[in-house]
C-alpha cells in the first residue's frame, strides 16, 4: 500500500478541492476549463482512495456560498456536474462504491437531482467505500438543520432536552452513520475550512498543500496520507495517554 500500513490509513478523508479558477487563470483559460479539469482529478482521486482501502471519502464539490458566483459560471458548473455524474454509475458499481449526496440537494437543478437520486438508489447496497459529494452544502446550515430536528422532537414531547447527547446530534447530520473525518486535505494553500463539516472536523488532522486542485495527483494524495500517518492523535489527552499515530 505504497509503504503506508493499513492501521495508519485514515478511514475517512475529506477534501476541499480548491484552485480550479486559479489553475485556469495561470493558463489564460476560462474558469470553466479549470472546473472541467478538476472533475477529472476528482474522478481519479476517488479511484485512488478506493484502491488504497479508504472507507469514506467526502468531496466538497459545491458550497451554499458558490450560488453567489456569476450566473453563467454556476450554470456551466451544473451542466458539467450533471454530465459527469451520468457517466459514473458503471465505475461506482464496478468498484463497489456507495454514492451519497449531502447538503441542500433540493437547491440543485432538476436534471442534477434526478441523476443524484439514480446514483444513490443504484449504489445503495455497495459496501466497498462510501463517497459523499457535498452539493449546495454549508456546515452552519447542516448544524441548524440538526438542531431543528431535535427541537421538533422536544416540541412534540417525544424527546427531553436533558436526553440530547452529542451522539444523538451527530445522528441528525448529513453524514449520519459515518465516522468523523480523520484527515482533511485542502489544496491551493488556503488555510481555512470554509464552512465545511464544522461539527465533524472537531478532531480532524488538517493537511494543506499549495498544489492547485487540477494539479493534484496520486503522489500528492499519498504525501498527505503519509503526513497524517506520522502524527500522534491525542483527542485532548496528554502524550503518555495518546492513542498512537493514527489511532
Amino acid at each position: 500500500m505504497d509503504n503506508i500500513s493499513k492501521d495508519r490509513l485514515p478511514r475517512h478523508i475529506a477534501i476541499i478541492m480548491d484552485g480550479n479558477g486559479r489553475w485556469a487563470k495561470k493558463r489564460l483559460l476560462n474558469r470553466i476549463n479549470g472546473h472541467r479539469k478538476g472533475i477529472d482529478v476528482a474522478r481519479d482521486t476517488v479511484r485512488h482512495c478506493r484502491e488504497l482501502g479508504v472507507e469514506y471519502l467526502t468531496l466538497y464539490t459545491f458550497s451554499k456560498e458558490n450560488w453567489n458566483r456569476p450566473a453563467i459560471e454556476v450554470q456551466m458548473l451544473m451542466r458539467l456536474l450533471e454530465s459527469h455524474l451520468k457517466g459514473e454509475l458503471k465505475t461506482l458499481l464496478e468498484n463497489n462504491i456507495r454514492f451519497k449526496a449531502i447538503g441542500c440537494v433540493s437547491d440543485l437543478p432538476r436534471g442534477v437531482r434526478d441523476v443524484v437520486d439514480e446514483l444513490e438508489a443504484k449504489t445503495a447496497h455497495n459496501n466497498g467505500m462510501v463517497l459523499f459529494l457535498a452539493l449546495s452544502y454549508g456546515g452552519r446550515e447542516e448544524i441548524t438543520r440538526a438542531a431543528k430536528v431535535l427541537a421538533m422532537r422536544v416540541a412534540d414531547g417525544t424527546l427531553s432536552p436533558d436526553d440530547i447527547t452529542e451522539e444523538m446530534f451527530g445522528g441528525c447530520l448529513y453524514t449520519e452513520g459515518a465516522p468523523d473525518p480523520d484527515l482533511l486535505i485542502r489544496t491551493s494553500g488556503e488555510k481555512r475550512i470554509s464552512n465545511f463539516l464544522l461539527w465533524q472536523l472537531a478532531y480532524t488532522e488538517i493537511y494543506v498543500t499549495d498544489v492547485l486542485w487540477p494539479d493534484f495527483t496520486r503522489d500528492d494524495l499519498l504525501e498527505a496520507i503519509r503526513d497524517y500517518a506520522g502524527r500522534e492523535r491525542r483527542f485532548g489527552l496528554v502524550k503518555e495517554q495518546g492513542v498512537g499515530a493514527a489511532g
